[in-house]
């Protein structure tokens, strides 16, 4: 699946969807998304919706390999063994310990550093 030109003919290589948001994970690394952003699930640093695949430019210079979605979060693991995860922080659901507030941008899970 290439994803539209406009983006750069990226190719998709795998595709994930939460309730009401999308993302892309192509096999250069990186991560679009694209849906409703009101609960930062979309990780570009802003609640807007987002009508056509964009780019997550905050994880630029990253190999993710691979990405996963909830309900209002998305997560990435790196091919550095980092996991980062952005969106609705209630219920503790990003892993971000006693930080239960929303994260608009991708934020590395500290629990699972590499090395620990």
């Amino acid at each position: 699946t290439r994803l539209p030109s406009t983006l750069g003919g990226e190719r998709a290589v795998s595709m994930l969807a939460g309730d009401n948001h999308s993302l892309a994970l192509t096999g250069s690394g990186a991560i679009w998304s694209w849906g409703q952003g009101h609960d930062c699930e979309l990780g570009h640093g802003d609640e807007e919706n987002q009508l056509q695949p964009k780019k997550i430019e905050a994880l630029a210079g990253r190999r993710v390999v691979a990405v996963s979605t909830g309900g209002h979060h998305s997560l990435a693991t790196t091919a550095d063994g980092a996991i980062l995860a952005w969106g609705e922080g209630e219920r503790g659901c990003l892993g971000h310990g006693e930080d239960l507030s929303n994260q608009m941008l991708p934020k590395k899970v500290e629990a699972w550093a590499p090395g620990q």
